[in-house]
């Protein structure tokens, strides 16, 4: 602001002294004498200011002739571009001021102007390394995609443009929903410079999202040893990626394979939820129910999970109730007061009969952070103790109505999942999914997904409304079959 009025002042100050001096050679009745060789010439105030002007010119001209003059005595010392230099002097001023034009016309977003400016740059520098980018860039704020391509497909062609012109192809690709080409075209910008890291990025996510794993382990690395990745990070998405894998390895039947890299998935992070439950499958497989209930154990102190108590509840799936009891006493006592921990205890509770510990196990719970799954423990305990149906079914409408409790939501969209996975089904981030409360009016859960443990695995169903309830629907379902002795053997195999 404060150099804008000093130019004002000084433009104002200008045009006052000329208009003082065209006054003053107005008034001056005798004009200029000037005395040359003795003789006298007499100027008017007009022919004065005509004569400055030309003497003005012949200074300017005399310079330009003088550096001329000094280029072709450099050319006859032996410098045979001194003269090419000097005329093409003045083209490298007007394309680089051109040039600069088209980059300040692309800051402001005046995509034509800026192609226009490119042209005229190139037209005078001859630079297409340097007016190519411009032009594409310029071409794709301005909606010409056709032209943009063309002009980054010309950047191929030179050794030091290349991954630029491979980089903007890809953005292109990606723009357009062709993710196959972008994979490649990332692959290839990624193997000319390996320590960019916004190229690192894509390739990663494009990877993820088609499932190549192994690819995906490779190019984490490239980040880590290139700085781009804290080591800790690194670790927890190594070990995503490596229990990807092994759900891959899974898939195709090969035991041996699968259950190692559960395990290496595991040993990457110990907290992660789905590569310890996998980890103490393989054990369990092996009969090696130490090491599970150890690598369960190590998770639970982190987060508690109900996958976690259902994968150690397979480690002895012919235990009676009461000895199950007493196993998960092992588990959970480095988290009594956790809500998952309560609820849990409560169902295996239930699942021995003894509901008075249930109920107070769970009660209060219900009363500080009341969700579906803790709310329907309170109805089949209120069945267990002999309560009538009006009580049970109060139970049951709050539970319909309450929070879902933890799910596992993208922290990036916040959208619910069922099951967890290494990227968003909605917004394909990766590794962005936590076992977190999600927003309020999700889908209300069925009498499956509110007892895990006594029913089984969690499933995705559809909504259920309060009228297509019935009191008895947990008693008399699966979960309360479970109550029998008999049941926590069938379960835990699930």
């Amino acid at each position: 602001m404060l150099w804008s009025l000093i130019k004002i002042l000084v433009f104002v100050v200008l045009v006052a002294a000329a208009a003082f001096g065209a006054g003053q050679l107005m008034e001056m009745n005798d004009g200029i004498l000037i005395t040359f060789g003795g003789n006298e010439y007499q100027l008017d105030a007009l022919k004065s200011v005509i004569a400055i002007v030309l003497l003005v010119a012949a200074v300017w001209i005399g310079l330009k002739l003088l550096g001329l003059l000094i280029a072709v005595l450099k050319f006859i010392n032996g410098d045979e571009t001194a003269i090419s230099r000097y005329f093409s002097r003045n083209r490298e001023r007007k394309g680089f001021q051109a040039l600069s034009e088209g980059m300040l016309a692309l800051a402001s977003g005046e995509g034509r102007l800026a192609m226009a400016k490119a042209t005229k740059a190139q037209k005078y520098l001859n630079r297409p390394e340097l007016t190519n980018l411009l032009t594409a860039q310029a071409a794709e704020m301005a909606g010409d995609k056709q032209k943009a391509e063309t002009v980054y497909k010309q950047l191929l062609t030179d050794d030091r443009t290349r991954f630029v012109g491979v980089r903007g192809i890809m953005k292109q690709k990606l723009a357009a929903g062709e993710t196959d080409t972008a994979l490649a075209l990332a692959e290839k910008a990624f193997a000319i410079k390996p320590k960019h890291e916004e190229t690192q990025d894509i390739l990663l996510k494009l990877q993820a999202e088609t499932e190549d794993w192994a690819g995906a382990r490779k190019t984490l690395n490239a980040k880590l040893q290139h700085g781009s990745l804290p080591r800790d990070v690194h670790k927890r998405r190594d070990a995503v990626l490596a229990l990807s894998q092994a759900r891959e390895i899974i898939d195709q039947d090969k035991d041996i394979e699968a259950q190692e890299a559960a395990i290496e998935a595991n040993r990457l992070s110990p907290d992660l939820i789905p590569a310890a439950v996998m980890a103490a499958q393989s054990y369990i497989a092996q009969d090696k129910k130490r090491y599970a209930g150890r690598v369960l154990k190590k998770a639970w102190d982190v987060q508690p999970h109900p996958e976690l108590a259902s994968a150690y509840a397979a480690i002895e799936p012919e235990e009676t109730a009461q000895a199950r009891i007493k196993r998960f006493k092992t588990l959970t006592k480095s988290q009594p007061d956790h809500p998952e921990t309560k609820m849990m205890m409560a169902e295996l509770y239930i699942a021995a009969e003894d509901f008075p510990q249930a109920r107070r196990t769970v009660v209060d719970l219900v009363e500080s952070e009341p969700t579906a799954r803790n709310l329907t423990i309170m109805a089949a305990v209120e069945r267990g103790e002999g309560a009538e149906d009006v009580v049970v079914r109060g139970w049951l409408t709050k539970a319909l109505n309450a929070p879902r409790g933890p799910k596992w939501v993208c922290q990036n969209c916040q959208h619910v999942h069922g099951t967890w996975a290494p990227t968003c089904s909605n917004c394909k981030s990766f590794d962005t999914l936590s076992w977190v409360s999600p927003p309020e009016a999700e889908i209300v859960p069925s009498s499956t997904q509110m007892l895990p443990m006594l029913v089984g695995a969690q499933e995705e169903v559809l909504p259920v409304e309060v009228e297509d309830v019935d009191a008895g629907d947990i008693v008399e379902s699966d979960a309360v079959s479970s109550t029998q002795e008999e049941a926590p053997k069938e379960d835990a195999g699930k």
